[in-house]
């Protein structure tokens, strides 16, 4: 069983991390200045700008 990629406003977040808000479609990679948040484990997704857009964790390289 495979996890989630895109999650919907209103949902709860999974992992804390940086989202990002990303389009409808697969190849909708050119928003112009999407929103970008940080999130908690067990928040609720904001509201996107576009109600037809998703949210999409960011993949940070962490350094110690």
């Amino acid at each position: 069983m495979g996890e989630w990629s895109e999650f919907n406003p209103g949902y709860e977040v999974p992992n804390t991390g940086v989202y990002i808000e990303v389009g409808e479609h697969p190849d909708s990679e050119d928003l112009h200045a999407p929103q970008r948040v940080h999130l908690h484990k067990g928040d609720k997704f904001p509201r996107t700008t576009n109600g037809n857009r998703k949210w999409r964790r960011i993949k940070t390289n962490k350094q110690h």
